[in-house]
């Protein structure tokens, strides 16, 4: 659990200072190699999280408090007040509160997705449509927001199907193309199979494999295709990395991350496959987040930078909440 949440975290805060940026700057800025560590955003902050660690956090608050697609939207809601809100207001309704909801550390907008934000605040009736099928708000979008997010729908779930389907469901609250919800519920499956042992080009496989099943799945087994492929070519680079996309969509973003994690899958890898997951011209932080996750459920806590750790914003409380998940009795999800 730790090792999940923070190591996205960490990837989080590493790419979040060059999200925007083309690989040509990033040399230009940090040298030849890119970015080789934390630095410091454009206001002088280190290791600052992004919305994407903000929405992960609060995916699993809505799992800790029934874990079904209400319990999950409405925490996603208690995200919308953090980010339209300086700090915590009073609560409009039971569903509303919560313990993420009154930290104000979390009331900070980090370019948050506009999908994101505007299927939240959509009033119609939510009713997810099956994984493969068009979703009932912002039906166009496949943004990269349902991915960055869903990596902890895997971690206690009773099968990979249903952490698959559940993902999916989940991220048609703010984003309707089937492949948005697709790409989610693959991210899901593949850390519920890591969370179950085993190497992690095996978990890859099995979820495409369970992927395959769903219609509309090509954009997403496509890509994930490509970064496997790529992967077994050896001599990862930047170059390679943009040749998956700019992980402004949902099927990129998972598709560079796995390609990254792919690369160095070694308990010592893990800093090495987050450079190279942040060091790119595309949604770096999202990608930086995702190969985090990945890998931190494979290895567990151990294996995250501890110089990198002391800098990260919310650790403590990243860490107390991932302990609580794992504590949560089974009967209670």
């Amino acid at each position: 659990m730790r090792g999940c949440l923070l190591g996205g975290a960490l990837g989080d805060a590493l790419g979040a200072p060059v999200e925007f940026d083309s690989i040509d700057r990033i040399r230009t800025e940090y040298g030849p190699e890119g970015l080789t560590g934390l630095v410091p955003d454009p206001h002088g902050e280190i290791g600052l999280i992004t919305d994407d660690t903000q929405m992960t956090l609060f995916t699993v608050e809505g799992l800790l408090r029934g874990g079904d697609v209400t319990a999950v939207h409405h925490a996603y809601l208690r995200w919308l007040d953090t980010q339209q809100h300086p700090s915590p207001v009073a609560a409009t309704g039971a569903f509303r509160t919560g313990r993420l909801r009154e930290q104000r550390w979390l009331y900070s907008r980090r370019a948050p997705g506009n999908a994101c934000l505007s299927g939240l605040r959509h009033r119609g009736t939510l009713v997810p449509a099956p994984p493969g099928l068009p979703g009932p708000v912002n039906p166009g979008s496949k943004g990269c927001g349902t991915v960055m997010r869903s990596a902890p729908f895997g971690l206690r779930a009773p099968s990979p199907r249903h952490a698959f389907e559940l993902a999916a469901a989940c991220a048609q609250t703010t984003h309707g193309h089937p492949t948005g919800a697709l790409a989610a519920g693959a991210l899901a499956a593949l850390v519920h199979f890591l969370v179950g042992g085993g190497p992690l080009d095996e978990a890859v496989r099995r979820s495409m494999a369970l992927l395959a099943a769903y219609p509309s799945h090509e954009e997403t087994s496509q890509a994930l295709e490509a970064a496997v492929s790529l992967a077994a070519e050896g001599g990862p680079s930047p170059e390679k990395v943009e040749s998956l996309g700019g992980a402004w969509v949902a099927e990129e973003a998972l598709a560079i991350a796995v390609y990254c994690a792919l690369t160095h899958p070694e308990p010592d890898g893990f800093r090495a496959a987050l450079l190279l997951a942040v060091n790119h011209s595309g949604d770096s932080d999202s990608t930086g987040a995702v190969c985090g996750n990945l890998l931190g459920t494979l290895h567990g806590e151990a294996v995250l930078p501890r110089d990198w750790l002391r800098h990260l914003e919310g650790r403590e409380a990243i860490a107390e909440l991932a302990d609580d998940f794992a504590a949560q009795p089974d009967g209670d999800r």
